[in-house]
């Protein structure tokens, strides 16, 4: 990344907290905020079911909504989506939600170990395929999707093209679930 582009970052990251309205610059906390500038990372990935992906190139929807956990414990708020997401994805043909576990590459040593216990507790196979663990350097990844740390889940929807539409940062909320549902039918 280039030098410019971290100041921009780095900017970007203190007009947030002075309150800067700007949707380019501004940190999700809580409900949503438009960004249409916004790419999802090329990252590498691997499926619970052991498929090599690269992201986002492997998305297969049309629309995919991703889920950023960092955390164990933030699985419950995974989980406090996961009910609407799949009502969402039952009605929408194009539209496919994936989990991506995200940990830093010192732990990738461990991987049979996490990624085993992860997939001995999701009976589903076609959760466990669209359970993506990440063994990255996590710096890069969360300058690019602006993601200021790790102490909420992150979600976002993503056009099969890598163009983030829609983010939210969070459990699951009544109102950040409408702002998806009007990300998913724009206005013409």
């Amino acid at each position: 990344m280039t030098a410019p582009a971290l100041r921009a970052i780095a900017l970007g990251s203190w007009l947030w907290v002075l309150g800067s309205p700007h949707p380019v610059l501004a940190q999700v906390e809580g409900p949503a905020v438009p960004d249409t500038s916004l790419r999802f990372p090329v990252v590498e990935g691997r499926s619970l079911t052991g498929r090599r992906v690269t992201l986002p190139a492997d998305f297969e929807g049309e629309l995919n909504v991703v889920l950023v956990a960092f955390q164990r414990h933030q699985q419950h708020d995974v989980d406090t989506w996961t009910p609407r997401l799949r009502e969402l994805a039952a009605g929408r043909p194009g539209l496919r939600v994936y989990e991506l576990p995200t940990l830093a590459s010192s732990y990738r040593l461990m991987r049979p170990l996490i990624d085993g216990g992860m997939r001995g507790g999701i009976p589903d196979s076609a959760v466990r395929a669209a359970t993506i663990t990440l063994y990255i350097d996590k710096r890069p990844y969360r300058a690019a999707l602006r993601i200021l740390d790790e102490d909420e889940i992150q979600v976002f929807l993503v056009e099969r093209g890598g163009r983030i539409r829609w983010r939210a940062a969070g459990p699951y909320t009544p109102d950040a679930a409408a702002q998806l549902q009007s990300a998913l039918n724009p206005e013409p």
